[in-house]
């Protein structure tokens, strides 16, 4: 996960830090987190 990106939250694999990331809009992610931390699921 990277900061600094206005908006959007690019996630890459730690243990391929060259590959790809993945780009998910900022309140799509923070859904995606609190989902986690509340065990909702969609």
């Amino acid at each position: 996960m990277a900061d600094g990106i206005p908006g959007v939250v690019p996630v890459r694999d730690s243990k391929r830090p060259d590959g790809p990331a993945l780009v998910f809009p900022a309140g799509s992610w923070t859904a995606f987190l609190r989902g986690l931390k509340t065990g909702r699921r969609p």
